[in-house]
This record gives C-alpha cells, sequence and structure tokens, in this order.
C-alpha cells in the first residue's frame, strides 16, 4: 500500500517538525517512532515523548487509509542522506515499511499504530489567544536562558505564562536569576497563569519563525496547545506555584547607568578569561565617570577593564556570576542597555531604554 510518492522535503521537512520531541533511548521503545497515518491525499506525522507530542501534515497522492509506527530517527537520516531532487516512495507491505528513491532501497520494521501512545486532549472552556509567531519568538528569546535545569523546585524548570487584562507576560528564574517579558494583545482575555515545561519551550523556539504568520495558543489549567503554520503541539504543563515574580523586581534602585551593549559584552568577555572556573565571579566597580570589571582566580590573576560612563553618583563594588550578566546582553539586541544599582548586597536591574516589557534581574555574589 503506497503511504507517500514526492519530492524527498515534501516528507523530510514535516518529520523534522516532529523528530525534535523524539527521546534517542526511552523505556517504551515504541516511543522512538513516528505515527503515520494516511488518509486519502493526507499523511499525518505525529510524535510524542508522554510529556509534549507534536502533530504535523503533509499532502500525498492516492485514496487509501492506512496506519504504523516506524524508527523515526532512522527514517529522518535516511531521507537527510539522499539528494535534495530525489523522488521518494514509502510503501507499507505488511509489517515492513519500504523507501524508494532512484536505485536506492530501504526496508524499515514498524510497530502497529493502535499501540502507540496518545495524548489525550483536555476537554473544557480553554482560554484562547492568539499573537504572530514572530512576537512569540522574539518574547520566548527574552526569558528563555534564565530557565532552571533540574532544580528539585521542579517549577522553576521551565517558564511562566500571565494573561493579565489584555497583557500576556513571561517569565523565567533559576532563583538567581530572573527575565521578564510582556506583550500587548489585541484584547482583554480570562486571566490564567501556567507554567510551561522546559523542553516544550525550548521546542517552540526551534520551531517558530521570526514572520507575521499567526500563532494561537489555548490554555486549559493541565493542558496547552499551540497551533502555528500545518503544526500542532500539545502540552502537559508544570503542577506548581511559581515564586512571586512582582515581589524580586526592585523599584527603586538609585544608581543609573546607561552602557554600550557591545563595549559592555566585549569587557565581560575578556574578564571571564580570569575568573575562577567553578564562581565565575567578576566585580563591578563604580565610580565617578567610569564603571571597572575585575576579575581573579585561584592562581592570583587578575584581569582589569574600564568603560568610561556618565556617572557623578556614589561609589560602589558589587560582584556577579559573570555568566548570567552575559545571558541577558546576548539575547537583547539593542545597542544601548540600562544597569540600575542599589548596594553591594542588592541585585541588579537590567532594563531597555523607554521601554517597560522587559526585566532582567540578577543577585549579587560575594568576591
Amino acid at each position: 500500500m503506497l503511504l507517500f510518492k514526492g519530492p524527498r522535503d515534501q516528507l523530510l521537512s514535516p518529520l523534522q517538525s516532529v523528530c525534535g520531541i523524539v527521546e534517542k533511548r526511552h523505556t517504551l521503545p515504541i516511543l522512538s517512532n513516528v505515527l503515520m497515518e494516511k488518509d486519502g491525499e493526507k499523511l499525518t506525522l505525529l510524535a510524542t515523548d508522554i510529556e509534549i507530542q507534536i502533530t504535523t501534515q503533509t499532502p500525498t497522492v492516492g485514496s487509501d487509509k492506512a496506519a504504523m509506527t516506524v524508527a523515526a530517527r532512522k527514517l529522518q537520516d535516511i531521507l537527510r542522506s539522499l539528494p535534495e531532487t530525489a523522488e521518494v516512495s514509502l510503501t507499507l507491505d505488511e509489517k515492513r515499511l519500504q523507501l524508494k528513491a532512484g536505485k536506492s532501497r530501504f526496508n524499515l520494521q514498524t510497530l502497529p499504530a493502535e499501540d502507540f501512545p496518545r495524548m489525550t486532549l483536555v476537554e473544557g472552556q480553554p482560554t484562547r489567544l492568539s499573537i504572530t509567531q514572530g512576537q512569540m519568538k522574539r518574547q520566548l528569546a527574552l526569558v528563555q536562558y534564565a530557565m532552571a535545569q533540574q532544580d528539585i523546585r521542579y517549577y522553576l524548570n521551565g517558564l511562566l505564562l500571565v494573561t493579565k487584562g489584555n497583557e500576556l507576560r513571561m517569565v523565567a528564574t533559576d532563583g538567581h536569576r530572573l527575565a521578564y517579558a510582556s506583550e500587548m494583545l489585541a484584547d482583554a482575555i480570562t486571566p490564567i497563569e501556567v507554567i510551561l515545561p522546559r523542553k516544550t519551550v525550548l521546542e517552540l523556539s526551534r520551531q517558530l519563525s521570526d514572520s507575521d504568520e499567526p500563532f494561537e495558543i489555548i490554555l486549559t489549567p493541565t493542558q496547552a496547545r499551540f497551533k502555528f503554520g500545518s503544526i500542532e503541539l500539545v502540552s502537559k504543563l508544570i503542577d506548581g506555584k511559581f515564586p512571586d515574580y512582582e515581589r524580586v523586581i526592585p523599584q527603586h534602585h538609585s544608581k543609573l547607568i546607561n552602557l554600550s551593549r557591545n563595549a559592555l559584552t566585549a569587557s565581560l568577555l575578556r574578564a571571564a578569561i580570569l575568573t575562577n572556573e567553578k564562581f565565575r565571579g567578576v566585580r563591578l566597580v563604580l565610580g565617578a565617570g567610569s564603571l571597572k570589571i575585575i576579575s581573579s582566580n585561584a592562581e592570583q590573576e587578575e584581569a582589569q577593564e574600564e568603560i568610561e560612563i556618565e556617572y557623578e553618583g556614589d561609589a560602589l563594588d558589587v560582584g556577579f556570576n559573570v555568566t548570567y550578566l552575559l545571558d541577558v546582553l546576548n539575547n537583547v539586541s539593542n545597542e544601548t542597555i540600562e544597569l540600575h544599582l542599589a548596594d553591594a548586597n542588592s541585585s541588579a536591574l537590567f532594563v531597555l531604554p523607554g521601554n517597560e516589557t522587559f526585566k532582567y534581574v540578577v543577585m549579587p555574589m560575594r568576591i
């Protein structure tokens, strides 16, 4: 039975869209497979890891109905290795899938479609909102680097999505720093707070295009669905209480410095070379007209950088993890960045000049 016939990329492209979440080693072997369902001239591809499920479609030929699962990575590797101009056909013969392209032949084992676990879509009254793919991609880029990785406080291993009036907010924190970004929506919607798992956030960032194409978000208390292009991504949510992010963001830091993002990034990268490999600390020494960046390590080596600034206030000497400072500088695009400081025991606040929609808070460290 013919499942697919057409150009290589007509199959490879949707397959790559779903393969990103497929685990190489899984306790359930079938989860290493992709489910392929043919219904007339439409071929649906579905992959899941139980927590996330991605579905997409591609056109095909014929009027048959058929379904089976096949090793996702193997199929992807075979298609990638074929010439870009190759015409590909997939034929199902009992329990084997035969792929033909030119003089190449591949026979792959399949597993039954009915054994493939699917996520159940949560019914009920969801919260729906629409923005563009570009808006969502840019917003994720502003905050996702601050998510925790494998923290025992599982609710930090993800990203908080908040709707408040006609505002969509995203917040991520690992307990040492916090990133916040907001985007205005066309209409006010029902308030909801959900925590998206880290893997879901990274997968969305990978898939989204920086375009004005529509991006639909459908939220329930336990599940999120995202629709864009021909893709539908369904994700479980993290059940937990996210920290009070509004309390963490400083309101009245008295010391304000405007800095060139490129100049600050270059100075921090040079100073980082001589930081302690474990703690990665740098000192920011603020004085009249200058900001010094000082680092040292266990071998008594030291680096000092100096940036000229417009500042006439009190002196300050405060330490930070250089990686946390570089993360924010590498993920915003403004030429100028505003740094707000208070004292040696208070967090630093980075904002974009004239922009209330982005805030980044870093806790200080003793050096």
